[in-house]
């Protein structure tokens, strides 16, 4: 702000006038507390996925017999349709974002006009891809179990479990973060940039699993 100045009036005295405003400086764009702690905290559970690729990696080196006996045991074609569904799942996770992003949380068209839907619409499809991963997933421990492929089975089954049983768990974590940002929607009664936010940060741990899990499927299945 710029100081005042005398100025002397018509009788001789003296008064103070203030000179306009000066231009305060353009504000500054701090980056989303919420968002940059969620990255954060993905950063950490890199880490921790980071020590179940490493026992992959060590049960390969030191007991190569096992897994070549185990890893034959896998569906391998059924794992790749599982996966593609997840994968797929990060598309319409993007779309709900982009219709947050706008502000509109409903449908504004019919419900086969994909081109208007919003964000509920595109998480609600989103959870039932996700939902069906990890049925999936549930199916394909039922088939190993039937090929004594077990948790306590050797190894390799403890090492298969561990790493799949968590993964699944981010997954259903995933879903859960799902159902409360839509059910969110429905209960403000003006969606904001609020709501949008919270969208977006759960898409982030929806990308995260997601890439985990193509670096999983791609040890797990396809190493050889």
């Amino acid at each position: 702000m710029t100081k005042p100045r005398s100025e002397i009036d018509h009788n001789g005295g003296v008064t103070t006038a203030s000179l306009p405003r000066s231009v305060g400086a353009p504000a500054v764009q701090r980056p989303n507390v919420v968002a940059v702690g969620t990255i954060v905290w993905l950063g950490s559970e890199v880490m921790f996925f980071a020590g179940l690729f490493a026992i992959y990696f060590t049960l390969k080196a030191t007991s190569p017999g096992l897994w070549e006996e185990q890893t034959a045991k896998l569906n391998i074609t059924f794992a790749a349709i599982n996966t593609t569904i997840l994968v797929l799942s990060s598309f319409t996770a993007q779309a709900g974002v982009f219709a947050a992003e706008r502000l509109q949380p409903y449908r504004t068209g019919s419900l086969f006009n994909v081109r208007k839907w919003g964000m509920v619409e595109w998480f609600f499809l989103t959870y039932a891809m996700g939902a069906t991963f990890v049925v999936g997933q549930i199916y394909e421990y039922a088939l190993l179990v039937s090929e004594h492929v077990s948790l306590s089975s050797d190894s390799y089954g403890s090492a298969f479990y561990i790493t799949t049983g968590f993964h699944g768990l981010h997954v259903t974590g995933g879903l859960i973060a799902f159902l409360l940002v839509i059910g969110r929607a429905y209960a403000v009664t003006k969606f904001g940039h609020k709501e949008a936010t919270t969208a977006v940060v759960v898409s982030y741990y929806w990308h995260f699993v997601d890439v985990v899990w193509i670096g999983l499927f791609l040890i797990i299945y396809i190493l050889k």
